[in-house]
């Protein structure tokens, strides 16, 4: 028995709590002290499935950079010469996974009426680290998806206008669809090329990757300044510009250069 375990009887005996109370008060400081402690419950865990492989990519956060195209910076009321780049958080189960050449169903959220669409490039973090150097960051990259953060926009700007946090009409159930990972040693980084999205066939998105505001790279090192990160973080990178709503029934299609096509039906 440990010096702790001592302290613990001797001060329940001293409180009157008998020999076998005392053992009991010891025995709860035991197994608070185990290093195997056991949860009241079991949480899932968060899993991307990695293309073409059995294993899977546990997600520990989802960090999202705002308004990281000029043009969308302009169209949500920004100056993009000025902004520094801010980030948000969503939920690790706001992931939908959508296989390729699948239709999958994406639920209408509630207490919305302005549901948006925002097709981004997602990077997922293998290797952490806090302060991380422009010329390494990419480094930390285990691969790419294509995802779309989908946004209750009029709640959003409800709190933006009210000047209360807007998780709310960011933060919510499915509201991170994204496809498959793919490595950086199969597809490279992702430094240009096309990325759109349509709904119901007409393009809507178009724009290439090399226009965003802050590169991958660069989000890396701005985001590993405010916190350090860890082996299963990923990055939704931004969005284009024109980015409006959805209704029930519309099919959306996302595209980006090397990675299969993510398409969803709002129902």
């Amino acid at each position: 028995m440990d010096n702790q375990d001592n302290f613990s009887r001797r001060n329940a005996i001293k409180l009157g709590l008998g020999t076998a109370a005392a053992t009991m008060v010891s025995s709860s400081v035991s197994a608070a002290n185990s290093t195997d402690p056991k949860s009241i419950f079991n949480v899932p865990q968060v899993f991307i499935p990695i293309a073409d492989q059995k294993e899977q990519f546990p997600v520990r956060r989802i960090y999202c950079i705002g308004r990281n195209y000029a043009a969308h910076a302009i169209e949500m009321g920004s100056d993009p010469t000025r902004e520094p780049p801010f980030f948000f958080q969503k939920p690790t189960d706001a992931i939908q996974y959508v296989a390729p050449n699948t239709v999958a169903d994406h639920i209408y959220p509630t207490l919305t009426k302005n549901y948006h669409y925002e097709v981004e490039l997602v990077a997922a973090i293998h290797i952490g680290g806090k302060d991380i150097k422009l010329e390494n960051a990419l480094n930390h990259v285990w691969g790419y998806a294509l995802g779309l953060d989908m946004t209750r926009r009029d709640l959003q700007r409800a709190m933006g206008e009210q000047k209360k946090p807007w998780e709310i009409g960011k933060s919510f159930d499915h509201s991170a669809p994204i496809g498959p990972l793919f490595p950086v040693s199969k597809v490279g980084h992702f430094k240009e090329g096309n990325i759109q999205l349509s709904v119901n066939g007409v393009v809507k998105q178009k724009a290439d990757l090399k226009q965003m505001i802050w590169s991958v790279a660069e989000q890396i090192v701005k985001l590993s300044e405010a916190n350090e990160l860890f082996p299963g973080d990923i990055i939704y990178s931004g969005t284009p510009e024109n980015v409006g709503p959805v209704v029930r029934g519309d099919l959306i299609r996302c595209e980006i250069q090397k990675l299969p096509d993510l398409v969803m039906k709002i129902v």
